[in-house]
């Protein structure tokens, strides 16, 4: 029986269970009778189950093995009733009693469960730890990520080097979202294409795309081969990074097999439209033979990144209804409000029949990038008398404040974010930070620097400026006023050269744009050349003085006086720039003029 259960040949197992009963030659042993409920679990045949448990009961209770199996049983058949009830009367449990209990908790979709019955094992097994990390890989919150720490920490010395426990730990980490001890993990475990998905699954997910393409590296030392799910981790990683020679780069090294794979197709559609390659994006669209909601909706996407709103509008049209789904309306409104289609985007919002929370926002956005902030006010009111107050939507709302330095406005907004959503505090964080945006580019410099004082005491912290570009098939990431490349002395002069020609050229640059107080040794030309994106684009220049064609993404949106600047440095130095910032994608030409015609 025991080899039938082993091939998984349960049917098998359980009916030479049934010729021994039949024999009466010899007593049914403890064994066959535990084989014999494996076998009713896996096939879940629960009444054969019963059945023997009613004939051998007296038997099985005086073997704490069987009594492991049975509870199994009854986990697996949902009854968990008297799986507890079993549980309870049982004075001497052993490791595989509670392991049973545990395992079935987490089968039933209860983990907390799980979790509680550990605490009660005086030496648990290397099973019970295990089945304590699923349990809180399930749950995945702050308090069960700290469980699993402690536990981990203060394990035997015989567990710490445990592969099936530090497998789970890792997934643990990885479900909790946390890359960094997943990523201090990682070496430690089996390494395998799994392995390797999930962490990289995990970098995504937090914003670690280099992370990503360096695991890949050391995947590609190791000899594993891409699959298609992992293939489409590292375009996704590409995506999110955006810049053309990287996804070049990866998309020449997907197997020739995978691109038959729709997933793998879909997702190349997306990184190419977000590495700023549209056509590279229109090829592969059309070469689907049926596309689904998730190539058109990419497609859609690609358009409206790179400004192209009536290519996003045409396609839409295009596409048969039964396929758009609430992402595919975002994305053509999104399409809409980077181009100044207000009205396009009216007539697709009004169309509409589920005016999801997601879909207001994007017209909102759209309504409020082109300052028609009556309409916008309207679609939050009407929304609000049906639904709770969205931050989304006022967040839209404020921003769009900010772009038109309507001060009154952002602080009626901000107020009532503030008083809908105190607790949320990365909301704040952003709501103060556009509200003291405009207090500053309107003259209002000491209501802007109590708002940062604000911020300041209560340590709330905003995003710094950060800007990835590739130079010699190397990325690089500068931070605003950063100092920390190994050429930054070369990297200062080609600023201050550039500036020169900037100025010579007639640029003036715009202190609204700096919403602090300049600092005794500073200048509103040394602020602003100091952003992240500009030390990306002088490096480019350092590295390669000929250059023309610089790629750069940037996680904030592009200021009033970067724009300007790029667009004159295209002009000047007969270089092509696309920029992606936290809002779109920017094509700078050599003609000094930029896709987005300075709307964003």
């Amino acid at each position: 029986m025991k080899y039938f259960n082993d091939k998984k040949q349960f049917q098998k197992a359980l009916e030479l269970f049934y010729q021994c009963e039949q024999t009466n030659n010899e007593m049914i042993s403890d064994l066959s009778i535990n084989q014999a409920l494996k076998s009713c679990t896996n096939i879940k045949d629960f009444q054969s189950g019963l059945n023997i448990y009613q004939r051998y009961s007296s038997q099985i209770e005086k073997n704490n093995y069987i009594l492991a199996s049975l509870i199994h049983f009854y986990m697996q058949s949902k009854d968990i009733k008297n799986a507890q009830i079993l549980f309870d009367r049982l004075k001497n449990k052993t490791v595989g009693i509670y392991g049973a209990m545990m395992k079935g908790y987490i089968t039933n979709n209860m983990p907390q469960k799980a979790i509680d019955i550990f605490f009660q094992i005086q030496n648990p097994s290397i099973t019970n730890v295990s089945l304590l990390f699923n349990a809180c890989a399930r749950i995945a919150t702050e308090e069960t990520l700290n469980l699993v720490k402690q536990v981990l920490s203060n394990l035997p010395d015989q567990y710490q080097n445990d592969k099936y426990i530090l497998t789970t730990a890792f997934d643990a980490f990885i479900k909790s979202n946390d890359s960094l001890n997943a990523q201090k993990m990682f070496p430690k475990i089996p390494q395998n294409r799994l392995s390797y998905g999930n962490l990289m699954s995990a970098f995504n997910k937090n914003n670690q795309p280099r992370k990503t393409l360096e695991l890949y590296e050391q995947m590609k030392i190791n000899k594993i081969q891409l699959d298609p799910p992992i293939s489409v981790l590292l375009i996704n990683a590409c995506a999110n990074i955006g810049i053309y020679s990287i996804s070049k780069s990866i998309s020449e090294q997907i197997p020739e097999s995978h691109l038959n794979n729709i997933f793998i197709n879909n997702a190349l559609i997306d990184m190419w439209g977000k590495s700023g390659c549209v056509e590279k994006a229109k090829n592969i669209f059309d070469s689907l033979i049926q596309p689904d909601t998730i190539g058109y909706t990419s497609m859609i996407n690609s358009y409206g990144l790179n400004g192209m709103g009536y290519e996003a509008i045409e396609l839409f049209n295009k596409m048969p209804s039964k396929l758009i789904l609430e992402e595919t309306y975002v994305c053509v409104l999104n399409a809409c409000s980077h181009s100044r289609l207000v009205e396009q985007a009216q007539k697709i919002f009004s169309n509409i029949e589920n005016k999801t929370e997601n879909i207001c926002t994007t017209m909102v956005d759209c309504f409020s990038r082109s300052s028609l902030f009556e309409e916008a006010e309207n679609i939050i009111n009407i929304y609000e008398s049906n639904h709770s107050p969205s931050p989304s939507m006022l967040m839209s709302l404020l921003s769009g404040a900010q772009n038109a330095k309507n001060s009154q406005l952002a602080e009626k907004i901000f107020n009532r974010i503030e008083k809908h959503f105190p607790q949320i505090q990365d909301r704040i964080v952003s709501a103060s930070i556009l509200l003291a945006n405009v207090y500053a580019s309107t003259g209002q410099m000491e209501k802007s620097l109590n708002i940062k004082r604000k911020l300041i005491q209560a340590n709330l912290k905003k995003p710094s400026g950060l800007s990835y570009t590739e130079v010699n098939n190397k990325i690089y990431t500068f931070r605003a006023h950063d100092s920390s490349h190994p050429r930054s002395k070369e990297i200062s002069d080609e600023i201050e050269k550039i500036s020169k020609e900037l100025i010579s050229y007639g640029h003036k640059y715009d202190s609204s744009c700096i919403t602090r107080p300049l600092n005794e040794n500073e200048s509103v030309e040394l602020v602003l050349c100091g952003h992240s994106e500009r030390l990306a684009i002088a490096w480019n220049f350092v590295a390669n003085p000929n250059i023309s064609r610089i790629q750069i993404t940037k996680n904030l949106r592009v200021c009033d006086d970067c724009h300007e600047s790029t667009k004159l440095i295209a002009l000047i130095r007969q270089c092509e720039f696309i920029v992606r910032d936290a809002n779109r994608i920017h094509h700078f030409y050599k003609n000094g003029k930029c896709s987005c015609q300075d709307y964003f």
